[in-house]
């Protein structure tokens, strides 16, 4: 499936260094929620570390995405995955040596998602940069095949070696993909995103790059669109989730519910290596409509065979989505841009999350679990369906689908 893309040099190594980071990133979620829990069980550190990552990842996007179009994607990314080597292996030293403490840990964590904030929009913009445009679409979808195989393999590993060796060890694993994928990376082209301008600064990059995302009504409607997803979908499905499931079922039912999922991402991952339409984005927004059959199946009282099924339907859908919206901006996005874009639309994204996380709770005791779980799968389609009012959208056309 892989051959016309990796007889490119650089893609071949760009391709090796994603997938053993994405492997050893897979694993270190479930490593690290077990290494604090076995360290400071019932203490809420564990929250106060996700929380310690995740917030500069908010604050620094808009300046990863500047400092991605200004200095070469490929100095950009070594220079992450050392950082993340580097982070990484310092929790995993603090684990081995029994010497945990809160502090230090989710100072560690902090600097991980300041490095991540630089990592995720170079990576959007150096694809473009290693295939022709018109491949674009088969690399984001060999990339999404690894991620989703690396989500399927990842955890299950990283729990093998936590009961065997403890979730130090699978930590420091993690630290060691960074590194691995810091030397693939190295090899790729120093490839400059745009022309040096000498009288720019990063503030004025930072808002130049607002001023081409708001000019292109295609991203920020789509992007108002993952908005509303985000809000209403992540916290009810990782809250929600499996509770409701268990109530209804077994903890055992949502593990075959989330593995479904992964296996419904990996098989249209590789399904859409060769699928061709004239209207991707078109496509990619009806299938991502899809991802509310889990949230509606779960607050009707579906059974364990239905939410499986829902959770397949809704993984290929996710799939579809997530591959014609990263295709879609490599093609339309001036490359000069495309980064500080990218930031834009992951920050604008991603700030709805802690926002639906905190409101499920109170939404939950107010209606009950069942009725705002049901309630989110029809705002979440509705969010979903809601850009293909937009001309722009429906009529983006396709790379690919132009020279088939």
């Amino acid at each position: 499936m892989l051959t016309p893309l990796l007889r490119q040099t650089h893609f071949r190594w760009f391709f090796a260094g994603r997938l053993v980071s994405l492997l050893g990133s897979s694993m270190a979620p479930v490593a690290l929620a077990f290494a604090v829990l076995d360290s400071a069980p019932g203490s809420g550190d564990l929250g106060v570390i996700l929380a310690a990552r995740m917030l500069p990842l908010l604050v620094f996007l808009l300046l990863g995405g500047a400092t991605a179009d200004r200095l070469p994607r490929r100095t950009v990314l070594v220079a992450a995955n050392l950082g993340s080597a580097l982070t990484q292996g310092g929790v995993a030293v603090l684990l081995l040596t029994d010497r945990y403490s809160l502090l230090p840990v989710a100072a560690l964590e902090l600097l991980s998602g300041v490095v991540a904030a630089f990592t995720t929009p170079a990576l959007r913009g150096v694809v473009p940069q290693l295939v022709d445009r018109t491949l674009l679409q088969q690399a984001n979808a060999a990339l999404g095949s690894a991620n989703s195989a690396t989500k399927v393999l990842g955890p299950s590993l990283s729990g093998v070696l936590v009961v065997a060796v403890g979730g130090g060890t699978a930590i420091a694993f993690d630290a060691l993909t960074y590194l691995l994928a810091a030397g693939c990376l190295a090899r790729l082209p120093l490839i400059s995103a745009a022309p040096k301008r000498q009288s720019s600064t990063v503030l004025r990059d930072i808002r130049d790059g607002w001023t081409e995302f708001r000019r292109l009504p295609w991203v920020w409607t789509v992007t108002g669109a993952f908005c509303l997803m985000n809000l209403v979908q992540t916290g009810t499905w990782q809250i929600l989730g499996p509770t409701l499931t268990r109530q209804l079922s077994s903890e055992a039912v949502w593990g075959f519910v989330l593995s479904a999922r992964g296996a419904g991402l990996l098989l249209m991952s590789v399904l859409m290596y060769r699928l061709a339409v004239r209207h991707l984005l078109r496509l990619g927004q009806l299938a991502s409509a899809l991802g509310a059959l889990p949230l509606l199946a779960l607050g009707a009282r579906l059974h364990a065979p239905w939410l499986t099924g829902a959770a397949f339907v809704a993984g290929l859908g996710s799939a579809v989505s997530g591959i014609s919206w990263e295709t879609s901006l490599q093609e339309h996005v001036p490359a000069h841009a495309l980064s500080r874009v990218s930031s834009y639309d992951d920050l604008l994204s991603y700030l709805a999350i802690p926002i639906g996380q905190l409101s499920v709770g109170p939404l939950t005791q107010t209606f009950g679990g069942f009725r705002v779980t049901a309630t989110a799968g029809i705002l979440y389609a509705a969010a979903a369906l809601a850009p293909l009012a937009s001309t722009a959208v429906r009529r983006l056309p396709h790379a690919r689908a132009e020279v088939s």
